[in-house]
């Protein structure tokens, strides 16, 4: 990783910056680039670090043939084809949770300001003109608030207007009663309810096909002629021309907007209405947010660069990893590292169990994991937690993962099966003690316990005496020290195999010779990264 060429197209906070630096990343500074430019900056880049601005396009993510992640520094990402990057295994990144207390504040912000018509009265003042009567307001207190998702920066903003004695109403088909009811929040079933009862409206959801433009006319036709709409989440959710027309008619009282559907902008039909209040996009605007962000992306960069699970990359086939499941996930690639060179090439069907207390989490991240450490060997492209599902598919792998919470030896087993040219193939593996330290406790069903290390050594052989000895004159004689060793036994009690840590690769002519020993049945080094 050290060495490798981030391109930062966008202003990041200094302390991201120098967070990548530290990692022993080069930092590329070129900001304000065109299109054309930024095409032409992105080759040989590892990773690309933007805002909202840039735009990551198809054509973008095919110059970057070097690229590993692009990392955006905030949480909306309509400005990446995210599809197209994982067509080419780039992994995409964001910063969820860096912005959502400067964005519920500004929501805030925009709907006291909106609602006192502070912006109005402080323009008019600074021109001389004393117009008090002119820009009589509304409180807060008692009206109801409508909230459209109850997400993140929604439930904070919904804590905020609790604060203020607001009665609080939200559509969310993916929110519980039970969770609503927790946040002092009465759930309705339909957009249009919460339109019709709310006097201010607040829209909290990411820009998809589905909500682009749902706000719109006829949505706006249900409201109450004191609707106040403020919203802070997306351009182009709220139908800037309906939104103006209503506003116009006096059909709603007006609006606070933060974002629009074509940025940067300094037209619009609502920037005419004397009852609408903007900001330029100024939600993530404070220097904590801007902190936050960078620091997290800079993480999140490092990660995706040292090949490492990325907990908040978006077009992973798994859910964050759980605190619970997290440490197991290097145990799982040096496993699948382990089973590949155990096979000698891909099998059809990899099952994959997860029993113990990690069986009742999400284990999708450990098998992208498993899948990483499988496929690595055997392909001639960098296998990452993104592009290992359609590589496994284009090389027709099929995964089959079960879980149970219950393991009969161990507080937790990762166990992977598969069979290849008619020989079945078996590991298993668990963390130990307070420092979750790696075990790799079952070979081909023999019951083994020693640590994974980068040079290994697997032997089948005869159950028999003396064949310690042969495997251990073969390798003194090849000088070949051996740091850890397990003798292993299979179902039926038979010392049949034997596992070696050890202190270098063990070279063909050593495997040769040791093969053709008497007892040997199988001798197959492993190197495990």
């Amino acid at each position: 990783m050290s060495g490798e060429r981030v391109l930062v197209a966008e202003p990041l906070a200094e302390s991201g910056l120098d967070a990548m630096r530290n990692a022993g990343l080069v930092v590329d500074e070129r900001l304000d680039l065109s299109p054309g430019e930024l095409v032409e900056a992105v080759r040989g880049a590892a990773a690309l670090v933007i805002r909202s601005a840039t735009q990551v396009t198809a054509e973008v993510l095919d110059a970057g043939t070097d690229l590993v992640v692009v990392g955006r520094a905030g949480i909306g990402l309509d400005n990446v084809d995210v599809a197209a990057a994982t067509q080419h295994g780039v992994m995409v990144v964001n910063a969820p949770q860096s912005n959502v207390l400067s964005a519920a504040e500004h929501t805030m912000a925009l709907m006291l300001a909106q609602a006192r018509n502070v912006p109005q009265a402080h323009r008019d003042l600074k021109a001389g003109e004393w117009n008090r009567s002119r820009w009589n307001g509304v409180e807060l207190h008692g009206k109801t608030l409508g909230i459209v998702g109850l997400g993140r920066v929604g439930v904070l903003v919904a804590q905020r207007a609790l604060a203020f004695g607001m009665q609080l109403v939200a559509y969310d088909p993916y929110v519980s009663a039970d969770r609503a009811r927790q946040l002092g929040v009465r759930l309705v079933p339909t957009l249009a309810e919460l339109i019709a009862v709310a006097d201010f409206l607040t829209v909290h959801l990411p820009k998809t096909p589905e909500t682009l433009g749902l706000i719109g006319r006829d949505a706006l036709l249900k409201a109450k002629p004191n609707l106040r709409i403020v919203n802070t989440a997306r351009g182009g959710i709220v139908d800037e021309e309906a939104l103006a027309d209503a506003v116009r008619e006096g059909r709603i009282a007006g609006a606070a907007l933060d974002v629009f559907v074509k940025e940067p902008t300094t037209t619009s039909p609502l920037f005419e209405l004397p009852t609408v209040v903007v900001t330029p996009h100024l939600g993530a605007s404070t220097v904590e947010a801007q902190d936050k962000a960078g620091q997290t992306i800079a993480e999140q960069v490092v990660l995706a660069l040292r090949g490492e699970f990325v907990p908040f990359a978006v077009n992973l086939a798994a859910n964050e990893a759980n605190a619970t499941v997290q440490p197991f996930l290097p145990l799982s690639e040096r496993l699948g590292r382990l089973f590949t060179a155990l096979a000698g090439g891909v099998v059809d069907v990899l099952e994959v169990s997860y029993e113990g207390a990690i069986g009742d989490y999400d284990c999708k991240a450990l098998t992208l994991a498993v899948l990483k450490g499988v496929l690595a060997p055997v392909v001639d492209v960098p296998v990452s937690f993104v592009n290992a599902p359609q590589i496994a598919a284009e090389r027709g792998l099929t995964v089959r993962e079960t879980t149970s919470g219950a393991a009969r030896d161990y507080v937790n087993l990762v166990t992977l099966r598969g069979r290849i040219a008619g020989r079945g193939v078996q590991v298993a593996g668990t963390l130990t003690g307070t420092q979750e330290l790696p075990r790799i406790v079952g070979i081909d069903d023999h019951l083994v316990d020693l640590p994974p290390t980068r040079h290994m050594l697997v032997v089948h052989n005869d159950d028999r005496p003396g064949m310690i000895g042969t495997v251990g004159t073969v390798l003194g004689e090849a000088g070949i020290n051996i740091s850890d060793m397990d003798v292993g036994r299979g179902p039926d009690g038979n010392a049949a195999l034997m596992v070696l840590s050890l202190d270098a690769v063990v070279a063909p002519d050593v495997i040769a010779a040791l093969s053709a020993r008497p007892g040997i049945l199988f001798a197959q080094p492993i190197e495990l990264d």
